[in-house]
């Protein structure tokens, strides 16, 4: 834990518009409040795709009361309800995740994510600190603290620090995004299966790093 608390520490030193996204997943939500206890004015970017569940938004809305977050919700200019259905999850994730990030990205200078080598095998090779070049061609560096945790740490911290977490987990979801994509795992040993129906493994938002 303390190796995630010294990556947070050397990102900020020389950031000038640092900014956290959150789904405010477990990870999530560990990694926001460890990231206030550096610098609680740290702007948290929520992508808003009108198809979260409405569990996932009270949850967001009391964390935000109760912890005085500087919240900023994200979302596509021109939204399409049911995009996954009329045409494609690509297409959906394509207008409601990745053009609002990346368009709300080019404020910043640092993005801190919640990201775990663990989590799936395309973040096998994840980096704390890695340059993310947006589709504008500007390069800005993307920082993951929690690269090297487990669920289990991630876990671990909330119950050490009483972390209230979304009660979704305790109807056995594992990893949580819109509602319309996202289901009960079917394969316990992958906590993502449950996403997308297991058709992809990312919604193309983390995909994109630059490699040095």
């Amino acid at each position: 834990m303390s190796e995630a608390q010294d990556v947070i520490r050397a990102a900020l030193t020389g950031a000038t518009r640092p900014c956290l996204t959150s789904s405010f997943q477990a990870e999530c939500v560990v990694l926001t409040h460890m990231l206030r206890q550096a610098q609680p004015d740290v702007p948290v970017l929520f992508l808003d795709t009108f198809h979260h569940f409405a569990e996932t938004l009270s949850y967001r809305d009391e964390l935000t009361k109760k912890w005085s977050l500087p919240l900023v919700n994200l979302r596509a200019e021109e939204p399409r309800v049911g995009l996954w259905q009329t045409e494609s999850t690509e297409a959906c994730c394509a207008r409601h995740k990745v053009g609002p990030l990346f368009s709300a990205l080019e404020n910043y200078d640092v993005w801190f994510t919640a990201l775990r080598r663990d989590q799936a095998a395309s973040r096998a090779n994840l980096q704390h600190d890695e340059p993310f070049r947006l589709p504008s061609g500007r390069v800005i560096r993307r920082i993951s603290p929690l690269a090297a945790w487990t669920a289990k740490d991630v876990w671990a911290y909330a119950k050490q620090h009483e972390i209230p977490l979304l009660s979704l987990y305790d109807e056995g979801y594992t990893s949580i995004g819109c509602e319309p994509c996202t289901s009960l795992p079917f394969d316990p040993a992958n906590p993502r299966s449950g996403r997308w129906g297991g058709q992809k493994l990312e919604c193309g938002i983390h995909i994109q790093a630059e490699k040095s």
